[in-house]
């Protein structure tokens, strides 16, 4: 099932979803290995706590355990590879029809513009509407309108006009089918188990992307694009067979929102209320619009800085794949979500760009994309993750449509301006400046969640290692402020910090200080003239 918004890198999608268990199911038990705390020693009931790091004993591939959702990830990787291998072919076949790098652009613009248009009314109809049927017709959609792209290609008829106008009909699918497919992973393996659902999807999407590009890369150079688009069309149908081999009775019951009106500004009131997921889809806006512009970057360099072909474009994906399958590995051992983490990836995401596009060498500049496949997928499974996990269920299919919205909807805006700088000036300063602005857009929401945390930097040479920590501004202990919620318990709950921590249950006592974002265990006593004097003040480590 593919996925439109980056599900890491260059990939256009992210994956994902959560819900709460009624209280009264087996599900329904808190999980100690989440909520235990994080010091390495065993939880209440014998169950490894979590280490430092964030990890558990917890099995990477748990959520596999799940019959529908082994026949949703199996049918995802099939039609997910049929997809990799049409976007590499698409991209190639319209930059060799233009020769210009701004055509790509306004092709993944075109592709992307509809879920800025329309994004809002995809998540109310994943709310209001099952899951499962949804997902069998816009996968059979996907699938006529990639063997139609087939069917011109291979005649010899394609137009650059035809790229566009599929390309805007996939979008048109993709406004529904990303948000219902998104929300629909929580139905198959319950709330205890969504990190680990979305880490796998993302897993199961680069695996798709080791091998597409690579297949497309070949069959580009030997036979043609149309191929590719004619196994992308056919791919369609394993997801198609997983849906209908699906027990109903093995989902997760989540109640499907009624039809009212005021559905969508119900939903957006719902957001400007939680800082928690308004600061994780601020930042994923902007990576989204300027950094993830990977069909342009990467084709440009292989066609005009190396000179060369398809199969060196097809080589640069795999890269990327490799990094952020690695990544997705690593995340689907991790069971809590920090919104330092993000920011602090998303800086080196920027910072790694910028250096890649300073490569003078093809196999540095493969290198360094292993390593940004690496940084990208964790910002997307991180953000991802962190808002479904901290949205009450009846709004997940609208919060996680309007996640989409500004993360995939700011290629229309992006897609141009970058193909259009990159035409101009040339790959290597396109690929910078998106770097550039993604760590930018980074570093200015750190320092506002520290200015409005109250916190400042302070410099501690007395202290082991001479780090530098995050101390209150006027030196007293911070007031416990609680993050303002609406409607029901969410899954998880985040703090302004952005630590969100499943939970079955419906509360969950925030592993940080909600207010400042202070690890628990982590206070610090200031001392004053003698022995026992001054407050004890959280101390939290940068």
């Amino acid at each position: 099932m593919p996925t439109t918004a980056p599900a890491g890198p260059g990939a256009t999608a992210p994956d994902s979803a959560s819900a709460t268990a009624p209280a009264t199911t087996p599900d329904s038990a808190p999980d100690s290995a989440d909520t235990a705390p994080a010091t390495g020693a065993p939880a209440p009931g014998g169950t490894p706590a979590a280490s430092p790091g964030g990890r558990t004993k917890r099995q990477t591939f748990s959520s596999l355990k799940v019959r529908n959702y082994r026949l949703f990830a199996t049918g995802g990787v099939i039609s997910n590879t049929g997809t990799w291998m049409s976007r590499i072919a698409q991209d190639w076949l319209v930059l060799s029809i233009t020769g210009s790098s701004t055509a790509v652009g306004v092709t993944t613009a075109l592709q992307f513009l509809p879920m800025l248009l329309f994004g809002l009314y995809g998540g109310v109809i994943a709310d209001r509407y099952p899951k499962r049927a949804l997902l069998m017709v816009t996968q059979a959609a996907m699938g006529l309108l990639g063997l139609a792209l087939a069917v011109l290609t291979l005649s010899g008829h394609v137009h650059v006009w035809h790229v566009y106008l599929i390309a805007f009909l996939l979008g048109v699918v993709t406004v529904v089918d990303n948000p219902t497919r998104q929300s629909f992973v929580v139905e198959m393996v319950g709330p205890r188990d969504v990190r680990n659902a979305v880490s796998l999807n993302s897993a199961n999407f680069q695996t798709a992307r080791l091998v597409g590009p690579a297949v497309a890369g070949v069959l580009i150079t030997a036979v043609g694009s149309g191929w590719a688009f004619l196994i992308n069309g056919l791919s369609f149908t394993a997801p198609l067979i997983g849906l209908l081999m699906m027990r109903p009775a093995e989902f997760h019951h989540v109640e499907r929102a009624p039809r009212g009106k005021g559905q969508l500004r119900e939903g957006l009131h719902y957001v400007a209320g939680r800082p928690d997921l308004i600061w994780p889809i601020v930042l994923i806006g902007f990576i989204g619009t300027f950094g993830f512009n990977f069909p342009i970057w990467l084709s440009a360099f292989a066609h005009t800085v190396f000179g060369s072909g398809a199969s060196t474009y097809g080589l640069f994906n795999t890269a990327m794949a490799i990094g952020s399958l690695i990544g997705a590995l690593l995340a689907a051992r991790r069971v809590t979500t920090r919104m330092r983490m993000l920011l602090g990836a998303a800086m080196v995401f920027g910072a790694l760009e910028m250096a890649a596009s300073l490569s003078p060498s093809i196999w540095l500049f493969v290198g360094l994309l292993v390593v940004v496949g690496m940084f990208g997928i964790t910002i997307n499974t991180t953000a991802n993750s962190s808002v479904q996990l901290a949205t009450d269920p009846a709004m997940r299919g609208r919060v996680m449509s309007l996640f989409m919205m500004v993360f995939v909807g700011g290629t229309p805006l992006g897609g141009p301006l970058v193909g259009w700088i990159t035409d101009t000036y040339g790959a290597r300063v396109g690929f910078f400046l998106g770097g550039l602005v993604s760590g930018l857009a980074a570093l200015t929401i750190a320092l506002i969640l520290v200015r409005v945390g109250g916190m400042r930097l302070k410099f501690a040479p007395r202290t082991p290692g001479r780090r530098l920590t995050l101390v209150p501004r006027t030196g007293r202990a911070p007031q416990d402020a609680a993050v303002p919620t609406s409607g029901a318990d969410p899954v998880g709950t985040a703090g302004a910090d952005g630590v969100v921590t499943p939970d079955d249950s419906a509360a969950l006592t925030p592993e940080e200080d909600p207010a400042h974002g202070v690890p628990a265990g982590t206070a610090e006593r200031v001392r004053g003239d003698g022995p026992g004097t001054g407050p004890r003040t959280p101390v939290a480590a940068v």
